[in-house]
């Protein structure tokens, strides 16, 4: 019998242990964003929020310059030729021989 009434107990206690998981989770502290109200609040009453500028839809811009800088993508790039200079690399201490 105290082996079901345990059993009844445990089954008790996980089922109101999970009425109160979430309101362990309302905490009484201040969050990252508690400052922004006022900034919030001006955003919300601009009247035009946006760039003067975006209104501008002409775009300046040079047409050959493009045309030139998408051939250049679409053709595919010349192999480099080897350098032409008269290099001599040693490797190891002056002096050393090798047998």
């Amino acid at each position: 019998m105290s082996r079901n009434r345990l059993l009844l107990v445990l089954l008790g206690s996980s089922l109101l242990s999970g009425c109160a998981a979430d309101y362990l989770n309302n905490y009484d502290t201040m969050t990252l964003a508690s400052g922004d109200t006022q900034k919030a609040n001006q955003l919300l009453q601009t009247v035009d929020p946006y760039n003067p500028a975006s209104n501008n839809t002409k775009i300046e811009g040079d047409g050959a310059r493009s045309v030139g800088i998408v051939q250049k993508y679409k053709l595919p790039p010349t192999a480099p030729s080897a350098p032409a200079t008269n290099m001599t690399v040693n490797v190891g201490p002056t002096g050393a021989t090798t047998q």
